[in-house]
């Protein structure tokens, strides 16, 4: 079954809980202020698109396709990037509330995360080479056998990873988080 090309077209205020969005291709869309929660956008492919002051909160994306897209102001608890098509996945991040996210097993490479929120998401086994996460809240993010190299923490809050357990060559810290990097060792930093 063929799906439908969307192209440049201006979503506000919209709320596909009621009316899902019909399954096709989104290319160079803006979604504004539209409310996702828990619907199904499964099988949908987003290019160039931009999300801004959405829920997109326990949404399934199974299959969906998330290239050159961009979310800001957006909620997002629960997002399972997981489940999504990873050829090509390039997404950007801006003042987001992403909480129990997951992103197990995903190529994030050079992906920003500005000033948002990241608490107890799931970072198992994620690329994220050259990531920056800057002023983003990891507190109880789960990091094992992630690859950091050369991402950027060094404004990034409340981390804590085993460097032992994860790939940090090149990855920047900054005090006082840094200390973020001992926590597994239970010693008392004065």
């Amino acid at each position: 079954m063929k799906q439908d090309l969307v192209e440049q077209q201006l979503f506000t205020k919209e709320d596909f809980t009621e009316t899902p969005l019909p399954k096709g291709e989104y290319d160079n869309c803006n979604f504004r202020n539209c409310n996702f929660a828990e619907s199904d956008l499964s099988e949908i492919r987003f290019s160039d698109c931009n999300f801004a002051g959405c829920d997109l909160s326990n949404v399934i994306v199974t299959k969906s396709s998330f290239q050159e897209t961009s979310f800001k102001e957006c909620k997002m608890l629960g997002f399972r990037f997981d489940s999504c098509n990873q050829l090509g996945m390039t997404v950007r991040f801006e003042n987001c509330l992403l909480d129990h996210a997951s992103f197990y097993q995903v190529k994030l490479n050079h992906t920003v995360f500005l000033n948002t929120t990241l608490r107890e998401v799931d970072f198992t086994e994620a690329d994220l080479r050259n990531t920056v996460l800057d002023q983003c809240d990891l507190l109880n993010a789960t990091f094992d056998h992630t690859n950091m190299e050369r991402a950027n923490l060094s404004t990034a809050l409340n981390y804590s990873l085993d460097p032992e357990n994860n790939r940090i060559r090149g990855a920047k810290f900054s005090q006082p988080s840094v200390v973020g990097l001992l926590n597994k060792y239970q010693i008392e930093i004065l």
